[in-house]
């Protein structure tokens, strides 16, 4: 099912209004690590290899700036940047950032901005530490015309349809089930972030340690359906939606993909174990404010 350009997602670019503020939350409690920093930028890091997965940007509000993917290779950025066609935001070229390597940045029809990139510095030291983020699993994007963001997804980038539920479409591009999805809403924000953790007890750790900080758990635990991961959503400093997954289901081509009739839950469930309550009022509520930047 993988695409044949698209090999993951890199990371996701905020404008947050108190980028101090930001460091403070994203690295004390949330635990990421600071990979690099301009003026009016920070770049956090995983445990992983890639070198940030969440750079956070000085602005005068919040707002999500672009999802960064990784091409499989020079080759696979050349031909996204010849078939683009009017997607073609910003023409390949270094990159003017830390991470450095070369990429070019997609504009769907909606205004959503993708940056696609390759040669970007990895990290050597990549070990997994217990109850720390180590990669980004995907990022969910609303969308108020779902079969045409789907089908520009599929032509443009090479993703495919791993699953379809009644409110979500599951877009493929490797072994991970989904690395985009898109939320059937009447909105295009930013739905969530989601954040692999090296297992699942550091998911439920990292719940605790959240609600000691003062961001209630607004959606878990549970096992999702589609994707079968463990997971638990938060609302992070500034609004912004950002959950804890682990155990993300890995596929290959074998996988068939399922409808709406194949997700659905027994009255009063919302997940695998029939134990997480539904998402609050607040985090549904939040998941449709935070837009992409004017283009």
């Amino acid at each position: 099912m993988s695409s044949p350009w698209i090999s993951g997602l890199r990371s996701v670019a905020l404008d947050v209004p108190d980028l101090a503020r930001a460091e403070r939350f994203y690295t004390e409690v949330w635990h990421l690590a600071v990979a690099a920093r301009s003026a009016d930028a920070i770049y956090l890091r995983g445990t992983g290899a890639d070198h940030h997965l969440l750079a956070l940007h000085r602005a005068d509000r919040l707002a999500i700036r672009k999802v960064t993917l990784r091409a499989r290779g020079e080759a696979a950025l050349k031909a996204i940047a010849e078939a683009a066609g009017e997607a073609l935001w910003q023409d390949l070229a270094p990159i003017a950032e830390p991470s450095g390597g070369q990429g070019l940045m997609l504009r769907d029809p909606d205004g959503r901005l993708f940056e696609v990139v390759h040669g970007d510095a990895r990290h050597a030291d990549t070990t997994e530490q217990a109850d720390r983020p180590v990669r980004l699993a995907h990022a969910v994007l609303n969308s108020h015309a779902l079969p045409a963001s789907q089908a520009w997804l599929e032509r443009t980038l090479g993703f495919t349809l791993a699953d379809r539920s009644r409110i979500m479409a599951f877009m493929n591009c490797d072994r991970d089930h989904h690395t985009l999805a898109l939320g059937d809403a009447d909105n295009d924000a930013l739905n969530h972030i989601a954040f692999v953790m090296p297992d699942l007890d550091s998911v439920m750790r990292g719940g605790g340690r959240m609600r000691d900080a003062g961001h209630a758990i607004e959606w878990g635990p549970g096992r999702h359906g589609p994707g079968n991961n463990a997971f638990n959503y938060f609302i992070g400093p500034f609004g912004e939606v950002i959950e804890y997954t682990a155990e993300v289901e890995q596929i290959d081509d074998s996988y068939r993909p399922g409808g709406p009739a194949d997700w659905t839950w027994p009255p009063g469930r919302v997940d695998q174990w029939g134990i997480s309550q539904p998402p609050s009022a607040a985090l549904k509520e939040a998941q449709r404010h935070v837009f992409f930047i004017p283009t």
